[in-house]
This record gives structure tokens, sequence and C-alpha cells, in this order.
């Protein structure tokens, strides 16, 4: 499992925003958030205050982000409520989740039915990151087609 902290992507990192359930590493065109052991990620209790704050941040609802879910825990997301966040007008440019087990390869899989943008599973962080980077340098790479799993 590789966290964040502890990988040669940290000092790049611009801000790092920790919530009670939550660490989010801020960076110029994407995000990766390590959510705690044993949450139920909503969008109600969870995501849309931070999105919110991020929104203001990057001052954009998203559109050339990539968000990046680093999944060093074990949690629950609530896969519907990705329609919540496409309803309130929020965007990103790609989704990004990196498993460690084959429980959470299968989430993810789930997750991606739910998704309207680029979305991509990885098995480590550096290539999430490296995909992230060239996702928003090229913004060709942004299609319908890049839903591999």
């Amino acid at each position: 499992m590789g966290y964040l902290e502890d990988s040669p992507f940290y000092n790049d990192a611009i801000q790092v925003m920790r919530y009670p359930y939550a660490t989010y590493y801020l960076f110029d065109t994407f995000m990766v958030a390590e959510i705690d052991e044993g949450i139920v990620y909503t969008w109600d209790d969870h995501a849309e205050p931070i999105v919110a704050e991020l929104s203001e941040l990057y001052d954009q609802k998203g559109e050339s982000l990539v968000l990046i879910s680093n999944r060093v825990h074990s949690y629950s997301v609530k896969p519907s409520d990705w329609i919540k966040f496409f309803k309130s007008d929020y965007k990103l440019r790609g989704y990004g989740i990196v498993s460690y087990t084959r429980k959470g390869l299968i989430t993810s899989m789930i997750e991606k039915l739910f998704m309207r943008n680029s979305f991509k599973s990885f098995d480590n962080l550096e290539d999430a990151i490296a995909w992230a980077k060239e996702l928003t340098q090229n913004p060709d790479l942004t299609s319908k087609n890049d839903k591999s799993a």
C-alpha cells in the first residue's frame, strides 16, 4: 500500500487538507484523497462540503481537475451519490481509483457505472499520478474511450 505522505509526490503537494474522515492532497491540476478506515462516504455528509471548498480554492467546478482516490484504508462509498455530484453541476476531467485488493478492484468497477468522465483503475499510486498529469496536460485524452478499469 502506498500512502501519499510516504511517497516522493508528497513534497509536490501545494496543500494538505485534513478532515476528521479523510485527508486530501492538493496539486496544481489533480488531487489525491485518502479516506479513513471504516467511513461510509456519502455526498451529504462528506463530499458536498469538501467539493464546495475545493471549488473555491481551485476557482472552478472541477472541469480541469482529476481526482485520485488512493484506497489505503477499507471504507464504503455510496456510488449512487455520484449522481448528486453531477446534478450539482460539478465536473471532473478524470477520476482514478488506486486499489490494493481484489475487493477494491471490484468496488471500483461498480463506481465506474456512475461516472461521466474519464475513469481508470490502478494498482499503484505512481501510475495513477502519471495518468492524472498526462490527462490534464493533454485534453484530447479526456474521452469516453478512457473508461478502462
